[in-house]
């Protein structure tokens, strides 16, 4: 710095010279132009070395120079799996990285949009996590049309339910055919197993499928599908069905009437077994009194506290004991303190049981159809009994229910107007129709209307 003094001085000294002999019209601005470059030279000679920071923050060349390579930031992970028996959609999230509470909360969400019991081993999911290893979403695929996403928002980090669905389109079809071995291996031929299941159950007391149903019986099914795009999903409601068997003809037809009741009527317009919500039962007896109710008593002759599944109806030996619905019997035998017993199976998951029976009809032998109020019995004392009576009983889906609120909670529904079955004659005319010109429905892998056959 010491050496640049005399050099500024002098030339300092020169310009001061040659500014006194320019003329005043040029002074100005010559002079200010001249102080910028002097200022511009003194601030480069000035600076002290290594004070200066570039954009990338070095100042000098001696520093150490730092690589940021962006290949080597962890990209997020996506893995693909299959759930496996004894997982559950909690032991998943967990081990994922969600604590119990945000399972709680994700939990609170998935109320109405979907049922634990479509979360099941086979099934596939995917867990996207961040190159952190954060949790960022969870995709669970239920089936071919609704798919569930767990995902982590973007700014909030809250973690939101989303649920995807795939609208199906309902078609109506219709098979129709000739039993060869069984109606079952008929309609699994077609791919159309799932209509095994409410064809039994809408001729369940009226035909024995095992027994009744032999080669050469004929069937005619018209009922809805689900499609998704061209892809068959599953068979529907039955609208339609007719068996006939040995020359007699069981048919059953889909009707909701102005009220939004739906049920399943003959070809007359006879309503069918009722729903399981609708069950009908008549009494079993005529009795005096209930000498014992149903639930937990002190036993007559052990005289030990035990639970009674039934009510005893107290009656005159010999009194006619009657079916009390539709049903097939499968069960007439003695049974150790039950004595005589019958057990009848009817439809909507239900089992009646008749106890202490003197003897049986002959109309209710095993495997054999029995109706509504026909006799299939008479009261008795067989058994572990004190007295003649009836210990009669119900069973709905496995478990013993009260007999005595079973029938009284099965009131006959009142049946029909005029109106309205005139109308459902009308739709039965239509039904019958379709099924003679399966032409025009819609079955099978195309879209084209065709039927199964």
């Amino acid at each position: 710095m010491k050496t640049l003094k005399p050099f500024l001085t002098a030339a300092a000294v020169q310009l001061k010279e040659y500014l006194s002999r320019a003329e005043r019209s040029f002074w100005l601005p010559f002079s200010a132009a001249s102080l910028v470059m002097i200022f511009f030279i003194f601030t480069i000679f000035s600076s002290e070395p290594g004070t200066y920071i570039d954009e990338l923050g070095f100042t000098g060349d001696d520093d150490y120079v730092v690589i940021e390579d962006a290949s080597e930031i962890r990209k997020p992970s996506i893995d693909k799996k299959t759930v496996q028996p004894g997982q559950s959609l909690y032991t998943i999230l967990t081990s994922n990285g969600l604590t119990p509470a945000d399972v709680d909360a994700i939990a609170g969400q998935l109320k109405g949009r979907f049922s634990i019991r479509g979360f099941r081993p086979g099934q596939n999911y995917e867990i996207e996590k961040s190159g952190a290893g954060i949790f960022q979403r969870f995709t669970y695929f239920q089936d071919r049309a609704v798919t569930i996403h767990i995902e982590r928002e973007n700014g909030s980090g809250e973690l939101r339910v989303r649920r995807d669905a795939k609208e199906y389109e309902n078609r109506l079809a219709s098979i129709e055919g000739s039993v060869s071995k069984t109606l079952s291996s008929e309609l699994a031929q077609r791919e159309r197993s799932g209509l095994m299941r409410p064809v039994r159950k809408l001729f369940a007391g009226r035909l024995n499928f095992k027994r009744d149903i032999k080669p050469g019986s004929d069937f005619r099914l018209l009922f809805e599908e689900k499609w998704l795009d061209d892809e068959f999903i599953s068979t529907g409601k039955i609208i339609a069905a007719e068996i006939s068997v040995n020359k007699k003809s069981y048919t059953a037809y889909r009707y909701t009437d102005s009220n939004g009741k739906t049920g399943y009527y003959d070809e007359k317009g006879n309503a069918l077994e009722a729903s399981e919500r609708t069950a009908q039962f008549v009494q079993p007896c005529s009795y005096s009194r209930i000498s014992s109710g149903y639930g937990y008593r002190i036993h007559p002759i052990r005289r030990t506290r035990h639970f009674h599944g039934g009510v005893d109806m107290a009656a005159r030996s010999g009194t006619p004991v009657k079916a009390v619905a539709d049903g097939t019997v499968i069960f007439r035998g003695r049974k150790g303190g039950a004595g005589n017993m019958l057990t009848l199976k009817h439809p909507g998951g239900y089992h009646s049981q008749y106890l202490h029976l003197s003897r049986y009809s002959p109309k209710a032998a095993n495997g054999g159809r029995i109706r509504q109020g026909e006799v299939i019995g008479y009261v008795g004392s067989t058994g572990s009994s004190t007295g003649p009576h009836l210990d009669f009983r119900m069973i709905h889906n496995g478990k013993p229910v009260n007999p005595l609120a079973a029938l009284s909670a099965s009131k006959p529904e009142p049946g029909l107007s005029r109106r309205e079955k005139a109308n459902l004659l009308a739709e039965i005319s239509v039904m019958k129709a379709q099924l003679d010109n399966s032409r025009v429905l819609v079955a099978g892998n195309v879209k084209k209307s065709v039927s199964v056959m």
